[in-house]
């Protein structure tokens, strides 16, 4: 028997495949199938929207042949399967239903493609039918070669920063993968922002989403990878930017949202969790102009990398909740000259205010926010993760806290927003907070 995972290619849907079944009586039923998926060497999934007919058959006779063909050689393949059962939730579910939509959209049959189920087989076999097949072509990047220049680069980074910087940079310079980000999970508010990307005219250095929605959210919320290849607007971002002011009821509370960097008109698009010790530590996700660009080799490839950049995530935290040293104590430094600069802080949500522009929210704010109260009060300016996770002001989640990540963002927000004030790293787990002129610091409470 040929080895199913060969046959993956088979089953996105470019060519659809034929399902065959027989009814209780013997008569016959051939149906189209839209899209499978690949589970394991003994099980692949078929996607369930109006088989009515099919089903009736698979309730009395379970058994069914499945004919494939490649959609690029030609080749033909048939797979004879034995049906178990069928899903309606859970990742192999939201995979498929996302995969479908794509799929819908780009055959013109939105609104009419709509996943039921996904139903799961048992492969009994598998073989090549006789006939003539093109050569297949080559590929322009080899996945695996890609994959080993990405991972001896990794290990050599030496924080969270540099670790991010090393994967984007390595998913252009060996998967020629132009636009790709890199999302972290915020699990108190069930959602993710954006800490780096590449590729973008705008960086989107703070922008979120939530978790559930879109191909990044799903793939968050499911711990799995999802690659469509003929994007849908259900799955896709919008790119407006939000102008002018809004209220919210928190005063004169200014827009806080920052535009997602994502491509105007995607043509396929991957998201793939990096996984935590007990939830996603966030999402690698990378998009393309081009339908079909990414192939289960690549989804493979970034799976493996994900993977790696979760466990030295990992490594990093528990090396500086190890390894720093306490800061000594207050020092007191002299402040700079010049206007003073009106920062706001809006207890409601933890957005921070540089004059009239916004700057960031969240946990990445109310840390900002705590080391300007100490820098002002105290003259600090010389700070450690180390107690920034013990303050009880940071108010950081109880699992999953993700500190590092929230300081990358924070840093990202204001090099890019070109503030008065800086964030220098000054060693392993330790930095120093750069202010270039006085600030007028002001708490806003939430109205009553």
């Amino acid at each position: 028997m040929i080895p199913v995972r060969a046959l993956r290619d088979c089953l996105d849907g470019v060519i659809p495949g034929v399902v065959s079944t027989c009814a209780a009586d013997g008569t016959p039923n051939v149906a189209y199938m839209s899209q499978g998926q690949y589970l394991d060497e003994g099980h692949l999934a078929l996607s369930y929207q109006f088989f009515n007919r099919t089903h009736q058959n698979l309730l009395t006779n379970p058994r069914v042949i499945l004919g494939l063909i490649h959609p690029q050689t030609a080749q033909q393949y048939r797979l004879h399967l034995v049906y178990e059962r069928t899903e309606t939730q859970g990742p192999v579910f939201e995979s498929m239903k996302a995969k479908l939509a794509g799929i819908a959209s780009h055959t013109g049959m939105t609104g009419v493609f709509r996943l039921l189920g996904s139903d799961i087989y048992r492969i009994e076999g598998a073989e090549v039918v006789p006939g003539s097949a093109l050569p297949a072509p080559s590929p322009t990047v080899d996945p695996l070669l890609a994959l080993r220049a990405c991972m001896e680069r990794l290990p050599t980074s030496s924080d969270a920063e540099s670790l991010l910087d090393a994967l984007l940079d390595g998913l252009q310079a060996h998967f020629a993968i132009e636009q790709a980000l890199v999302m972290m999970l915020d699990p108190r508010r069930d959602r993710l922002y954006t800490v780096a990307s590449r590729g973008y005219a705008t960086s989107g250095v703070g922008s979120e989403i939530p978790v559930g929605e879109g191909v990044i959210g799903v793939a968050a919320r499911e711990r799995a990878p999802i690659r469509i290849s003929h994007v849908t607007s259900e799955y896709a971002y919008g790119l407006a930017m939000r102008e002018g002011a809004e209220r919210r009821g928190m005063g004169d509370l200014l827009e806080t949202e920052i535009p997602f960097p994502g491509l105007a008109s995607p043509g396929s698009q991957l998201a793939v969790p990096i996984p935590g010790t007990r939830e996603p530590l966030g999402v690698l996700f990378v998009e393309s102009a081009t339908e079909m660009r990414f192939t289960h080799a690549d989804e493979d490839a970034l799976v493996a990398l994900a993977i790696q950049v979760g466990g030295l995530f990992r490594l990093f935290q528990a090396e500086l909740e190890l390894g720093e040293e306490a800061h000594p104590g207050a020092i007191r430094e002299s402040r700079p000259d010049g206007p003073p600069l009106r920062v706001r802080h809006y207890a409601v949500n933890d957005s921070v205010f540089l004059g009239d522009d916004y700057l960031i929210k969240g946990v990445a704010g109310n840390i900002l926010w705590t080391l300007l109260q100490d820098h002002q009060a105290l003259g600090r300016t010389q700070f450690s993760n180390r107690e920034l996770r013990a303050d009880p002001r940071v108010r950081l989640p109880d699992q999953s806290d993700n500190l590092e990540a929230r300081l990358v963002l924070l840093h990202r927000r204001l090099v890019e927003r070109g503030a008065c004030v800086q964030l220098e790293k000054t060693g392993r787990g330790r930095f120093r907070l750069v202010v270039a002129r006085p600030l007028d610091l002001e708490e806003v409470a939430p109205e009553p």
